[in-house]
């Protein structure tokens, strides 16, 4: 298999995933090293190819329904997974977090979490690295896919009745 065709595969692999597929995933598969899999994905962005990569893995981005709104918030790290909750419970995707750093300007890490099983799993990860929120004192956006509008004001008022939301 040349370096193209691998790459066209990888693609497939991502367009016909149901969710998130790790590198490790990925290099297991072909039979060649993760940072071989992280270079490819690289290459198939400069490409143009809409290829997000997730807490979980690597997603094709598609679109998606509903609404999308920010949110911004504010809190503890301890609170981060309560946060979440809020979101995914009223029916929203948390797509991103995003924080906006002095000297590097805007930071956006892909989440893709839209259950609690995705929030339990992208907190155990998380356990061994810091929150970016903690970077800019808790202070951080959330972009999220809404159903509808009633979902997202639900989502706002939960926040701010949990002393989240940042006005």
């Amino acid at each position: 298999m040349t370096a193209q065709q691998r790459r066209d595969a990888i693609r497939d692999v991502l367009t016909q995933a149901a969710g998130p597929v790790s590198a490790t995933a990925l290099a297991g598969r072909f039979g060649v090293s993760r940072q071989l899999i992280v270079g490819d994905i690289a290459l198939l962005r400069a490409g143009g190819a809409a290829i997000e990569a997730t807490a979980r893995g690597y997603v094709v981005q598609r679109d998606r329904e509903g609404l999308r709104r920010q949110v911004a918030c504010r809190h503890q790290a301890a609170d981060m997974e309560r946060e979440l909750q809020i979101m995914v419970d009223n029916g929203c995707t948390v797509l991103d977090v995003i924080v906006e750093h002095p000297v590097y300007g805007q930071l956006t890490g892909g989440l893709g979490l839209a259950s609690r099983y995705d929030i339990q799993q992208f907190i155990r990860r998380a356990q061994a690295a810091r929150p970016l929120s903690l970077l800019t004192e808790g202070v951080h956006l959330h972009t999220l896919s809404c159903p509808d509008q009633e979902a997202f004001l639900r989502v706002r008022e939960e926040l701010a009745g949990a002393g989240f939301l940042l006005e």
